[in-house]
């Protein structure tokens, strides 16, 4: 499944799996030399840990390399007449004026007003236009948004 990421994002992942690869794998390596060395594998604590930290290491550099594969760079809608991934949008409810930018799940941090496609806000905001009002079910009940404008 397709993973929406800003560059930003993107190159975060790839600068991750570049030091999983290189750096990290390295020190691991190191250190289960080391730990051969102490003796007896089958009783050695410190050999068990580092295989296990070296396993843990292997499986986020392959989900890394999917999650990099699959990745769809977003880019900064140049249309604005509806939200799009990486639109950022003003809306108006009882609550106030609010910003929010959608974005994909990876990046998402809803306080600092970066919301998910995958959301339930920005489900409810994906396709719609200035003017537009949206109702959302929140465990605080039914809130109703007015898409102010789109950018």
């Amino acid at each position: 499944m397709a993973e929406y990421l800003s560059q930003e994002g993107l190159d975060k992942l790839k600068q991750e799996l570049h030091d999983l690869k290189t750096r990290k794998r390295q020190e691991i390596a190191a250190r289960l030399e080391h730990a051969k060395s102490l003796g007896d594998l089958s009783e050695n604590a410190e050999y068990q840990e580092t295989k296990e930290e070296q396993e843990l290491m292997e499986q986020r550099i392959a989900e890394l390399e999917e999650r990099v594969r699959e990745a769809v760079v977003m880019h900064k809608p140049t249309r604005t007449d509806s939200v799009r991934v990486g639109s950022t949008v003003i809306v108006k409810s009882a609550r106030g004026q609010m910003n929010y930018t959608i974005l994909g799940s990876e990046e998402a941090d809803p306080g600092r007003g970066k919301i998910s496609n995958e959301s339930p806000l920005g489900k409810a905001f994906l396709g719609k236009k200035a003017g537009d009002k949206v109702e959302v079910h929140t465990p605080a009940g039914i809130v109703v948004y007015t898409i102010a404008e789109i950018k």
